[in-house]
């Protein structure tokens, strides 16, 4: 009998069972009690989520070790799960309700995005898994943009179909990463059918990426935006969805990023993926709670 399999599974569907409860207590409470929820919700999971309560301990200490205190870094711990409960919880309750959501969520310098779109190439949005990033594609929809994400599908296909129903409500197109081939075609008549393709570029990426400094460490980091902005001439932009002091959330655009050109295309990639990882460092720098500092950015070693 295979026990890790058994307790793989029991995990998956424990965590099925409580969306769907979280779910239905959302639906039915008001919206005042919305964060006292979601402030329980951290608290449990701060207590019981053992193994990503260590792995954000352990990535702030890699990032900030030399910068701040361990009182620091665990405070910074207990806002990033307070702030992934927030998002969790007005996903759920927003998602029902677009006139709210597109009340509650200001885009800023959205000139930039009007700007490269013009151009008629596309527009690859670069951004993390930063803020409560699956209501930025919501806004973005509403707004009238066609909007599409890169996504890595879900371990449980339970959990992955509510969240596809979500998306497909909102017009919002998702291309799985995987297989690759199918991921890159998708994305490139998406590109030439001048719309937006949201691609974050902040985890791990294994092999097959290019390692670039993030936080004074090297990290594997696909290579994907840049190589599909020099095959389409879309625009690369980045992105950042900030929640502010009452709930509400801005989606600030960056300028477009021109590609610096290297010697070789290779070094042509290298150069641009990291300037473009210096402007996701920078934006975690300063609001270091939005970031999800439960993944193992640091996981890939180079050879």
């Amino acid at each position: 009998m295979d026990f890790k399999k058994i307790r793989k599974s029991l995990s998956r569907f424990s965590g099925w069972l409580g969306l769907g409860l979280c779910s239905l207590i959302i639906k039915i409470i008001p919206e005042r009690y919305l964060y006292g929820f979601a402030r329980k919700i951290t608290f449990l999971g701060y207590i019981f989520a053992v193994k990503q309560r260590k792995t954000a301990l352990e990535s702030l200490s890699a990032a900030f070790g030399r910068e701040k205190s361990a009182d620091e870094i665990s405070q910074i711990a207990k806002d990033c799960f307070t702030y992934m409960a927030r998002s969790a919880v007005e996903l759920m309750f927003l998602i029902d309700k677009p006139q709210l959501l597109k009340k509650r969520i200001h885009l800023m310098n959205k000139e930039h995005l009007d700007e490269a779109l013009v151009k008629g190439n596309g527009v690859i949005l670069i951004s993390a898994h930063f803020g409560n990033f699956p209501l930025l594609l919501a806004k973005l929809s509403l707004e009238g943009y066609k909007a599409s994400g890169i996504m890595r599908p879900m371990r449980d296909e339970r959990v992955e179909k509510i969240f596809v129903k979500k998306r497909q409500k909102y017009n919002v197109k998702t291309i799985y990463s995987q297989p690759r081939s199918v991921c890159v075609e998708m994305v490139i008549r998406t590109l030439r059918n001048n719309e937006v393709v949201f691609i974050p570029i902040d985890q791990n990426f294994g092999t097959g990426g290019v390692f670039v400094d993030f936080f004074g460490q090297k990290a594997a980091t696909a290579t994907g935006p840049v190589v599909l902005a020099q095959r389409t001439k879309a625009a690369l932009l980045p992105c950042f969805i900030i929640r502010q002091p009452d709930d509400t959330h801005r989606i600030v655009f960056e300028p477009q990023l021109e590609l610096e050109e290297g010697k070789t295309p290779q070094e042509t990639v290298l150069i641009n993926i990291q300037r473009l990882t210096n402007i996701i460092e920078s934006y975690i720098r300063k609001y270091p709670a939005e970031w999800g500092w439960i993944h193992r950015r640091w996981k890939s070693k180079p050879v």
